[in-house]
């Protein structure tokens, strides 16, 4: 089970989120600030950080500034104050994946977690393979029957993120923030064109596997024996 690092100087936020996290199996480590919580990073695998930005001795924002510097792969959720978008902007600059603001329920926390270490194992997996189809990802390039091609950057990353969990059902925005960004101007109509563009490049028949639409949600990938 992933080890989450709670770092806040509340004891209170701490013994809050900490239990949370432990009573869904998750081991969890503590520090009251960003010193702390880099000295821990050195002395035990962490899989995850739950990052308070004001804290003494070195706040969230300096521990970001550190942290992604030596592990570019560690995801980061920050607990913010509410209403504090300079905040929540200067975080995303420095490195962090997600916020959460205070008060926020516990059931959102968990949610987020998890959805950050599922999005982080997907981004350290280098190879799918989709039917017929393997999408490598140190190459970018797709192959079929021995014979390699390269697919529209934007292609490859879409069919990657639903390939990666074949059967799963994913929301348009689930895929517009994974692919595009959290910070994408444009709709939901990008996403439609770039699903219809793999349907057409990867005919069912030929590669066993299909895009599925999920009416009023999003789509799913799967795969056909």
């Amino acid at each position: 089970m992933a080890t989450v690092l709670v770092i806040d100087d509340d004891p209170y936020i701490r013994e809050l989120v900490g239990t949370l996290l432990q009573n869904e199996g998750f081991p969890v480590q503590e520090a009251r600030n960003g010193r702390e919580a880099l000295q821990k990073l050195n002395e035990t695998k962490i899989d995850l950080c739950v990052l308070d930005l004001m804290m003494p001795e070195m706040d969230g924002f300096e521990f970001c500034r550190h942290a992604r510097r030596y592990y570019e792969d560690l995801p980061i959720l920050m607990l913010t104050a509410k209403g504090e978008i300079s905040q929540k902007a200067k975080g995303f600059e420095l490195g962090t994946d997600d916020y959460l603001t205070k008060p926020f329920e516990g059931a959102e926390l968990l949610m987020r977690v998890k959805a950050l270490l599922r999005r982080y194992k997907i981004a350290a997996m280098q190879a799918v393979e989709i039917g017929a189809l393997t999408l490598d990802k140190n190459s970018y390039t797709v192959s079929c029957d021995g014979e390699q091609s390269d697919i529209p950057m934007k292609e490859f990353e879409l069919l990657f993120k639903l390939g990666s969990s074949p059967g799963k059902t994913f929301t348009r925005d689930q895929l517009i923030e994974d692919v595009w960004g959290y910070d994408f101007e444009g709709n939901e109509r990008t996403l439609d064109v770039h699903v219809n563009r793999l349907r057409e490049r990867f005919p069912a028949d030929r590669y066993r596997f299909k895009i599925a639409t999920v009416r009023g949600l999003g789509y799913r990938l799967e795969v056909q024996k």
